[in-house]
């Protein structure tokens, strides 16, 4: 299987991993114009689903390194199959909640206070399991980039329309919870050493595919409660899935699923170098890559009020100081 031999690639890695889970939302702008989020969201499990099981039957079983895809998973032990499979769960609920809630309180306020919680809790958890990196460094950066999620929200505000509800708020702070832990879950199923498997243990490349797996079944219980129970909007069934949707938004729900997809297995097999808390850190920083698709694609402040291209700059500024420091964590 293809390992990171350094961590200047293991940074590379997840750089693209911040682009990739900062871009697939832009899938779901364009499909659900025309059709609801949770039929949306059937075809992106499934794109995620496939593209894992793509990744391990190529890269997770090429060469002599390591230990081969499908070997690796007709020897895992349960305990780590459970953990990957949980960490796909609690993804889940966390990314459904995370949608709910700017269905109710608007972007502005649900994915800042989401994210940014999941930012801060995720890179704690994981860094307390295995403390790779200097911990001053590491959260001065995560600081840094909370304040830039925190500036974000603030200048979406002023083009928002909506007004945010207590429920929306509640519903954002439990999926930043949830989302801040299913990382630790998939990370505790995976080998510490990528050359010399743990027995039991998983690669990076079968903890995916397990943790696609967690995503694409806990969907039958939760994508449908959804459907069925909508927070704004008709409800949608089965049927409309087949009849309603056709080639095209397909493809769109598919390529979104694959897209987030390339950005956690990346981010997986990165971290053996990198450490689980950077990786995840500076995967999380999506927010950044985000904002400037609002910004400079969507042109979503193009009728901003005055005042607010300062407060997207010193934003910006924020994030990429934060991110730097998070990288240079490793090495300090």
């Amino acid at each position: 299987m293809y390992i990171v031999q350094s961590y200047p690639v293991a940074v590379v890695l997840c750089v693209i991993t911040m682009l990739c889970w900062g871009s697939w939302a832009n899938t779901q702008k364009l499909a659900t114009k025309n059709w609801a989020f949770p039929l949306f969201y059937w075809d992106y499990t499934l794109g995620l689903l496939l593209f894992s099981l793509l990744f391990g039957l190529t890269l997770g079983s090429s060469g002599d390194a390591g230990q081969g895809f499908l070997a690796n998973l007709s020897g895992a032990e349960l305990s780590a199959l459970g953990s990957a499979f949980l960490g796909g769960v609690v993804f889940n609920i966390a990314n459904l909640l995370l949608v709910a809630a700017i269905d109710l309180a608007g972007m502005a306020i649900a994915f800042p206070i989401g994210i940014g919680l999941a930012l801060v809790l995720g890179v704690l958890v994981n860094y307390l399991a295995t403390p790779v990196g200097n911990a001053v460094f590491l959260f001065t950066g995560v600081a840094l980039v909370s304040v830039a999620i925190i500036l974000d929200a603030i200048a979406y505000k002023k083009i928002s329309k909506g007004s945010a509800t207590s429920r929306g708020i509640l519903i954002s702070l439990l999926a930043g919870i949830l989302m801040g832990f299913f990382f630790r879950f998939v990370a505790a199923s995976m080998s510490p050493d990528n050359q010399i498997i743990t027995p039991g243990m998983l690669t990076p490349y079968a903890a995916l595919f397990i943790f696609a797996i967690g995503v694409f079944l806990s969907s039958f219980l939760f994508n449908s409660y959804f459907m069925y129970r909508p927070m704004h909007g008709p409800a949608v069934t089965f049927r409309d899935y087949f009849s309603m949707g056709d080639l095209r938004l397909h493809t769109i729900g598919i390529l979104g699923g694959i897209i987030w997809c390339i950005g956690m297995s990346l981010s997986l097999i990165a971290s053996e170098k990198a450490g689980y808390a950077i990786s995840y850190g500076l995967g999380q920083g999506a927010t950044l890559i985000a904002a400037i698709w609002g910004v400079f694609i969507w042109k979503e402040f193009k009728q901003a009020p005055p005042g607010t291209n300062r407060l997207l700059a010193l934003m910006f500024a924020c994030f990429v100081i934060g991110l730097a420091c998070i990288i240079y964590s490793r090495y300090a």
